[in-house]
């Protein structure tokens, strides 16, 4: 596993870095439900994106230590970052995901996280590609449809967890 980052998750071995411990007393089986979730998004990338291997940490503008699965599950952004098979970083493809609610739904924005002006896609009930520079429609990439695939896996693993709540 890759731990050059703090707080990554998921990654080559397919199990995630344990949490730091947290002093506020949060429930440890809330703590093991993030982990896990945050694995299972690992793996739906890796499966998504092949051949590249993938881990996941909070963005900077998520607090730094989540306290609950349900902050995740209401708004969050996470930096998922980018090996090689021989587990060489390639920054230039790292992704960005933002997860927020709107509602009683939970909507996806997934952005190339170092090319301000790509596509990004916009993933609620279904997809939308929206052009960075002004949030207009627009077409989909070339690697939409992959983008597209890992958008919906997520999105099917947060319902999941949302259910099992």
């Amino acid at each position: 596993m890759h731990q050059d980052s703090p707080g990554c998750m998921g990654g080559d071995d397919g199990q995630a870095a344990p949490l730091p411990a947290d002093p506020s007393g949060v429930d440890p089986s809330a703590e093991r439900r993030l982990q896990q979730l945050l694995t299972d998004l690992a793996r739906a990338a890796d499966l998504c994106l092949r051949p590249w291997r993938h881990s996941l940490r909070f963005s900077a503008l998520t607090p730094a230590e989540p306290d609950r699965v349900d902050r995740l599950l209401s708004e969050a952004t996470l930096l998922i970052e980018v090996r090689d098979g021989d587990g060489v970083r390639h920054p230039s493809r790292d992704l960005e995901l933002e997860i927020y609610r709107s509602a009683e739904r939970f909507n996806l924005i997934l952005s190339q996280h170092l090319d301000p002006d790509a596509p990004m896609l916009w993933y609620g009930s279904h997809p939308v590609w929206m052009a960075a520079t002004d949030g207009l429609r627009c077409e989909r990439p070339d690697d939409g449809v992959v983008l597209e695939s890992f958008c919906r896996r997520v999105w099917a693993l947060l319902a999941t967890e949302i259910l099992a709540d």
